[in-house]
């Protein structure tokens, strides 16, 4: 490491990160702005832990009681073991990027263990209560809003989308096929097969929603002719979920969950669903799998006469 390289400010490290999450790595906004919350929290620790800013030369020679510290403090403001695991995941991430960039090598943070976590299962809605909720998203208010959502719930429902997907479409996406190419979580593309039914209410949304400006307008709007953000699916989600008597579980990403348990319950792949939802790996579906072994347990419970 040269003289210059070891005085780079950590304040400049993070920028330089930050623009390597966005422009390579095609991070998503929220794992881009988590990651630089944690990062600049880092750092002002660091400047109260040492007396100083840190620069290269600091990050490098780090140890494990540092990095406890800091970990140790976020658990005094707090935070649960899930976010301290996310902390430490944001900090690992940009050692690495030290280490590729800058040469920068720490074996401590290597070492650095997160909390353990107890499994936390997908908690999906039943078909009834999705067909319930995409039936009342159709209902009342301004009809281009309501066919809006019921397209939305619809697409998450009938097509495994994750919010953030089912939102980035855009009018060049439309009319919608037999399949939709899906950029999700890293970049990677995907083809989601869609039903009959969904292609239906995303036609019945395009017809009633305000005149395209251009192919790049987002295809799912606001009220005020933005791009419909997730905040909104997911109160309109809830408002229509309390109104049928749901409780809070009933989430836009619980649609979701529903889409891969009952393709499952229905004797699907376990391979390909993973293909449909954008599974990184395996490991993540087979949380399904736990899901429908509760449920066949909870009915065999229920039914059989010697239970």
């Amino acid at each position: 490491m040269t003289g210059n390289a070891a005085a780079t400010r950590i304040d400049d490290l993070i920028a330089h990160f930050v623009r390597h999450l966005r422009a390579e790595k095609r991070a998503s906004a929220y794992t881009i702005r988590n990651y630089e919350a944690t990062l600049t929290r880092f750092d002002a620790f660091l400047l109260d832990h040492q007396g100083r800013r840190a620069d290269l030369r600091t990050l490098e020679n780090l140890d494990l009681a540092d990095f406890r510290a800091f970990l140790s403090k976020r658990r005094e403001d707090g935070l649960s073991a899930a976010s301290l695991k996310l902390d430490l995941s944001a900090l690992k991430t940009f050692y690495r990027h030290l280490r590729r960039r800058f040469s920068v090598a720490n074996d401590a943070i290597g070492a650095m263990r997160g909390p353990k976590l107890k499994q936390r299962l997908p908690r999906p809605v039943d078909a009834a209560s999705a067909g319930e909720i995409i039936a009342a998203a159709g209902e009342g208010r301004e009809p281009w809003i309501a066919a809006r959502d019921a397209a939305v719930f619809t697409l998450l429902y009938g097509a495994g989308l994750r919010i953030s997907e089912a939102l980035s479409l855009t009018m060049r996406d439309a009319p919608f096929g037999e399949a939709l190419r899906i950029t999700g979580k890293g970049g990677k593309t995907r083809l989601a097969p869609l039903l009959p039914v969904v292609r239906e209410a995303a036609e019945r949304y395009r017809a009633l929603r305000p005149p395209a400006s251009s192919g790049d307008e987002p295809f799912f709007l606001s009220v005020r002719g933005k791009g419909l953000s997730a905040r909104v699916v997911q109160l309109e989600m809830k408002r229509h979920a309390r109104a049928l008597g749901l409780d809070d579980s009933a989430t836009p990403h619980a649609l979701r969950h529903a889409f891969a348990t009952h393709l499952l319950q229905a004797g699907g792949d376990l391979r390909a669903i993973q293909e449909l939802l954008g599974h990184a790996s395996i490991a993540a579906t087979q949380r399904y799998t736990k899901v429908n072994e509760d449920a066949l347990l909870a009915a065999y419970r229920t039914a059989h006469p010697r239970a």
